[in-house]
């Protein structure tokens, strides 16, 4: 569905993002983890237009069309949805005012069956359709900014840090519910700091340092590495799978 081939992004002279060259599949969830800094929110924005400069070089696609150097409401209408980092919802608007600017691009009848979709994912979301955007909880705004993302009617959705400042509780709903999501066919490609979050409901993932991609594979694949293990998930390697497994061999033997 989307790829990008050997794309190389700039700020100013210096190279943040070098030589990406990534695919999401359809129907799947994929994720790309990595530490800040490491090129995953500017690799995001590109995708969507979001920055003055094209890419330096190479070539961003969507369902066989080139996308890099069209403008983000072009790529929106093409069925791609941007769930920015910090959630960035009109503040001064109503939730539902949020909602109906999410659907500011469609013109089919559509929408009011939409609306009750992202309620049905997001029922706390109902009970305040009359509040202040601004007003809300921060785990309420991640949710309004995910359901007002859903509004375009999306085949893509792209998700940036949606866990970041929330409790653990809200972290696993929010989880949840991207799961459901992309069963009720959405695919999507997230960025998350969360290591063991996203793996737990990605069925790919990219392992991303100083703008390239240096491991990539299927989250067990990628859980087993020991460097994933201690980097990313916060295992040594004393308590890391391999390290349980071999531990369990040994001690069957003795």
């Amino acid at each position: 569905m989307l790829e990008t081939k050997n794309v190389e992004i700039y700020y100013g002279k210096v190279m943040v993002v070098r030589g990406l060259s990534l695919t999401v599949e359809e129907g799947q969830i994929r994720a790309i983890l990595g530490a800040n800094g490491a090129g995953k929110s500017t690799t995001l924005k590109t995708i969507m237009g979001y920055l003055d400069d094209q890419p330096e070089k190479g070539s961003i696609w969507f369902k066989g069309e080139r996308i890099d150097g069209m403008q983000t409401e072009h790529i929106v209408r093409l069925g791609i949805a941007y769930v920015p980092e910090g959630r960035e919802v009109f503040p001064e608007l109503t939730l539902k005012e949020n909602l109906m600017m999410g659907a500011y691009t469609r013109r089919d009848r559509g929408i009011d069956q939409d609306l009750d979709r992202v309620f049905s994912y997001f029922p706390v979301l109902k009970e305040r359709v009359k509040q202040q955007a601004g007003t809300l909880s921060g785990g309420e705004q991640q949710m309004l900014a995910i359901a007002r993302a859903l509004m375009s009617r999306p085949s893509l959705m792209i998700l940036d840090e949606p866990s970041l400042g929330l409790s653990p509780l809200l972290v696993s709903e929010i989880f949840r519910i991207i799961r459901s999501i992309n069963e009720d066919g959405t695919t999507i490609l997230l960025v998350e700091q969360n290591a063991r979050k996203a793996l737990s409901v990605a069925h790919h993932a990219f392992i991303m340092e100083t703008g390239r991609i240096v491991l990539e594979g299927p989250p067990e694949k990628l859980m087993e590495d020991e460097d994933v293990q201690e980097f990313y998930l916060g295992m040594n390697t004393e308590t890391s799978v391999k390290g349980y497994q071999r531990y369990k061999r040994k001690k069957r033997w003795r």
